[in-house]
């Protein structure tokens, strides 16, 4: 009902109830939508988009004609209240973002969290998530996991974030962009060893792709290409049952190593391997230049 501050146009009482209806959206392959997404987006009186170029080709591919608005992060607290007027006088709203479920790494929660504040209904209409997508395919630990979102821009952040990861023992799930993948995946196995690690991108597209391995392996293959495209999800195992072993710890345990003047890289390398559980090369590498470094000052 709509309070005395709200004057109510007649916005055509739909066959779905007034509220918020949180929609998620296909991360790729149109198909990838619930015959009730369709049919929430085809009856509700407005849909909110994150962008609404993006949406309006979703609603072109299923011939929904529902008007559009935008709701993004620049403008999510003037449109909460616009939002809330409105299904006050009896409007179904729906909410999507440009692809997935709304919020999860999109803007929205502080329209959902307005329009219960509000007192009105939020109506989750469940699909596709990437973090999902990625998770049941990745071959890794399902039972339980951490989804991290987007690792902070600033690299003191990110580390400090990393840092506190080190002793989780659930799978991480992160998002990245392409350009910033390589940097990250370094900063991982810099912070926490050489862990079993799924890098998924374009999920559910032509190009669909999982790079599974060590993290070296897939930081190996990507720097092999010319460019890396499309939108990712890494995966990274727990510490749980693994031996944790960073580029500092690893080194350090070189150096002590090297000072006696009978060790055999190849034997150090392989031993150290086997007990950190991360390729001989990473190894044998950090090795030779940490054997390189003492010739020098001697």
């Amino acid at each position: 009902m709509a309070d005395d501050k709200t004057f109510c146009l007649d916005v055509g009482a739909g066959p779905i109830p007034n509220g918020l209806y949180v929609v998620a959206t296909p991360i790729g392959n149109l198909e990838d939508i619930t015959l009730r997404a369709i049919s929430v987006l085809s009856a509700a009186d407005l849909i909110a988009a994150e962008d609404t170029r993006h949406t309006a080709k979703l609603l072109s591919h299923y011939q929904i004609r529902t008007p559009l608005i935008s709701c993004h992060e620049h403008n999510e607290a003037r449109r909460s209240q616009e939002m809330i007027d409105k299904i006050r006088c009896g409007a179904a709203v729906a909410l999507v973002s440009d692809a997935g479920t709304p919020m999860v790494s999109d803007p929205g929660y502080r329209l959902v969290g307005a329009v219960i504040e509000a007192g009105l209904d939020v109506f989750p209409i469940p699909g596709v998530s990437a973090a999902i997508t990625a998770l049941c395919a990745s071959g890794l630990p399902t039972d339980t996991f951490v989804f991290l979102g987007f690792a902070p821009k600033k690299s003191g952040k990110r580390k400090e974030l990393l840092a506190s990861l080190t002793d989780e023992s659930r799978t991480l799930v992160f998002y990245e962009s392409p350009r910033r993948m390589a940097a990250l995946l370094d900063e991982i196995q810099a912070t926490m060893g050489d862990r079993q690690a799924v890098l998924a991108r374009e999920l559910t597209k032509l190009h669909e792709e999982f790079l599974r391995g060590r993290l070296s392996e897939v930081r190996e293959t990507i720097g092999g290409r010319s460019e890396l495209k499309g939108e990712c999800t890494l995966l990274v195992a727990g510490s749980a049952g693994a031996a944790l072993v960073s580029d500092a710890q690893l080194a350090a345990i070189l150096k002590e190593a090297l000072t006696h003047p009978d060790v055999r890289l190849s034997s150090l390398s392989r031993s150290l391997a086997a007990t950190y559980k991360t390729p001989r090369k990473r190894v044998y590498d950090m090795a030779l230049k940490i054997q390189k470094g003492i010739g020098k000052q001697t």
